[in-house]
């Protein structure tokens, strides 16, 4: 039961998809395009989360070794670890495995909530459906990878379950463009808001060097990070 868990509604969840180095590192094996600028603004939009308390789901995709031919986000390799500054240090996750049960005080307990997935799109993993359709929130803002594949996925399960949808178009990486720009106007259509990470986070001073350094904290100056919008 995860009744105590929406019974407050919150303001916002920051929905954080795919943050893994596969997609964002320059050695990764299923990486997006513009992946330095778009980590600029996935590291704001956490430091955000982390300044103004904002409940944090991340979802992950892994697969076995043996998953015919995926080659990416295989499970225990280095490259389906999530990037070091999108782990907050109040965090629980959960596997892939049919389940869907979750302690009641699942987002009272932990600031950060990492679930698996083995497909594209995280409703078919039973645990994460359950979650993202009970859970109670004004805004559901969604960030990471990839905008023709799970970040659309996730957005239009979302409207479906009459969630309101925001996606940080400047903080989503994509691995065709065409495909991406197809997405986001399938979304925008269906009800999303398409926002950029400015009008969440302010400004920053952030530059691109040293945002894929993997020995970041979460504590790292975050005054050069985000600069807080006022409400």
């Amino acid at each position: 039961m995860i009744r105590q868990l929406i019974k407050t509604r919150r303001r916002q969840v920051i929905i954080d998809i795919n943050t893994q180095k596969d997609f964002f590192l320059d050695d990764g094996k299923a990486r997006v395009g513009n992946r330095r600028r778009i980590l600029i603004h996935i590291r704001r939009m956490i430091a955000l989360a982390r300044v103004k308390k904002i409940p944090v789901i991340s979802i992950n995709e892994v697969h076995p070794d043996n998953n015919g031919g995926t080659m990416f986000c295989i499970d225990g390799t280095e490259g389906a670890h999530k990037i070091r500054y999108t782990l907050l240090s109040n965090r629980a996750s959960f596997a892939a495995d049919n389940n869907t049960d979750l302690p009641m005080d699942l987002l009272r307990k932990y600031h950060q909530i990492i679930l698996h997935k083995r497909c594209l799109d995280p409703f078919e993993e039973p645990r994460i459906d359950r979650l993202l359709s009970e859970i109670r929130a004004n805004e559901f803002v969604l960030i990471g990878a990839c905008t023709e594949g799970a970040i659309e996925a996730t957005a239009l399960g979302l409207l479906q379950r009459g969630k309101r949808v925001s996606v940080v178009v400047d903080a989503i990486g994509a691995q065709n463009k065409q495909k991406a720009k197809h997405a986001l106007r399938k979304i925008a259509a269906k009800g999303a808001r398409l926002v950029e990470t400015k009008r969440l986070a302010g400004t920053s001073h952030l530059k691109s060097a040293g945002v894929l350094k993997e020995n970041l904290t979460e504590d790292d100056s975050l005054v050069d990070i985000v600069d807080i919008a006022a409400d």
